[in-house]
């Protein structure tokens, strides 16, 4: 195992608490234009770039689902509900953070979410000025499960992948940083890992504080 100098996070049901809420308001957001969008599409979609969610979306839905008005609607209903009852911080967070920060590891976000919606999470949270690069799903033309997010975020690090660990909670996520050549560290949200998710896989974690155990080990290798 390399020596590990940097360390790239994903967001939404990685960092925060956010993946029930894209589970409840997708589902509401399609129900209030007719369509009965079920638990399993969302998860098909979790961290997966716009331009593959679509199709997929539309192959559950029928090819005249208006996805991106559900997707508008969706943000509506989701950011209304942030207002009024804030973001939870996934367990563990900070303490990762801080040991991360404390022993020198550069760290960036990579995320599927917009640019200017994970800057206001990151800030409401208090976590924004731990990184200090960020690659956001509106700034690279192929996103997960693509690799180059990662490889973005790499770069802007100053790093080669292959020293990066990769955090996600999602299947999508996971290969896009099993692809890009970054040792993928999964902490399971919604779905667990399966069998043809675990040859990616560098290490899987309950919580992200559990994962400073694989820095320390990586330090003495």
């Amino acid at each position: 195992m390399n020596n590990l100098k940097g360390a790239i996070f994903d967001m939404d049901g990685l960092m925060i608490d956010t993946e029930k809420l894209y589970l409840k308001f997708w589902i509401l957001a399609a129900k209030d234009y007719g369509y009965d969008m079920k638990p399993e599409h969302v998860y098909a979609i979790r961290s997966m770039a716009r331009k593959y969610s679509i199709p997929k979306l539309k192959s559950f839905l029928g090819e005249d689902c208006p996805t991106e008005e559900i997707r508008a609607h969706r943000t509506e209903l989701m950011s209304e509900y942030i207002k009024e009852n804030g973001i939870e911080v996934k367990k563990g967070l900070f303490t990762l953070l801080d040991y991360l920060r404390s022993h020198g590891i550069k760290m960036a976000v990579a995320t599927a979410t917009p640019s200017d919606r994970t800057e206001e999470y990151l800030h409401t949270i208090g976590a924004y000025n731990y990184f200090s690069a960020m690659v956001c799903g509106d700034m690279i033309t192929n996103g997960k499960p693509d690799p180059d997010i990662y490889l973005t975020a790499a770069r802007e690090l100053g790093l080669p992948p292959q020293v990066c660990a990769a955090f996600e909670d999602s299947p999508n996520g996971i290969t896009a940083a099993h692809a890009a050549g970054c040792h993928a560290i999964m902490i399971p949200d919604m779905t667990q890992p399966d069998a043809e998710l675990e040859p990616k896989l560098s290490a899987v974690y309950e919580s992200l504080d559990m994962a400073v155990e694989y820095f320390e080990r990586s330090s003495v290798q």
